[in-house]
């Protein structure tokens, strides 16, 4: 298994910001972008359900689309890549019943033996209490894979800048996603920041570790 040390960690994650200023002449290139798709293929979720769908957005035209409903922020114009995080609605028995299909194939397994584990994520999701806030949770998922993609982006030496300043309703209807069962959360522009970025250069703002960080 191959690792990065903890200092190139720590530099990476020290040297990323959230860039308010892209190049739009500089795009990530095909080999790079294949690595972030797949790190948020690769993303954590509750069960392993993955309740999301990632929408990413190259087209100059609908990146224009998408900026009068993201406050008119040039970050979704000029980025290389937007990725838009979408949650499902509603989480049923069909969706439950497609994820356990897809353990069997992938593990090797019959559906039957997984009968309790869809009993679990069935009484938890589907028939248990959670169900009544079932799209806050999915969207929370989404918020795992936008933290993935923006540490995987640093260690690519790539720009990324996280947002909620965006109109969600305006996104699913530019988007077309209304009636598919997913809906818009957030978005992040990812790319390589502008030379004339004044905000690559300003010193980080973190609490210190002894403010946030409680030892037990």
């Amino acid at each position: 298994m191959n690792t990065i040390s903890g200092e190139s960690l720590l530099q990476q994650l020290n040297w990323r910001y959230a860039t308010k200023k892209f190049d739009a002449t500089k795009k990530i290139s095909a080999a790079d972008w294949a690595v972030l798709e797949e790190a948020l293929i690769l993303t954590a979720s509750s069960y392993g359900l993955q309740p999301w769908k990632f929408i990413i957005v190259t087209d100059p035209a609908l990146k224009a689309k998408l900026r009068p409903a993201s406050w008119n922020q040039s970050q979704v114009e000029d980025c290389s890549h937007l990725v838009v995080f979408a949650a499902k609605e509603d989480v049923t028995e069909g969706d439950v019943d497609r994820f356990i299909s897809r353990i069997a194939e992938v593990r090797g397994a019959s559906v039957e033996s997984l009968a309790g584990y869809k009993g679990f994520m069935m009484g938890d999701l589907v028939n248990g209490p959670r169900h009544a806030i079932i799209q806050e949770w999915a969207a929370r998922q989404t918020y795992i894979a936008m933290g993935n993609l923006l540490t995987s982006a640093a260690l690519l030496g790539i720009d990324a800048c996280p947002f909620e300043g965006i109109d969600p309703a305006k996104y699913d209807e530019i988007l077309g996603l209304k009636g598919t069962g997913y809906a818009t959360v957030s978005a992040c522009p990812v790319g390589y920041r502008a030379a004339d970025d004044k905000y690559a250069t300003v010193a980080k703002v973190r609490f210190e570790a002894k403010d946030i960080v409680d030892h037990r």
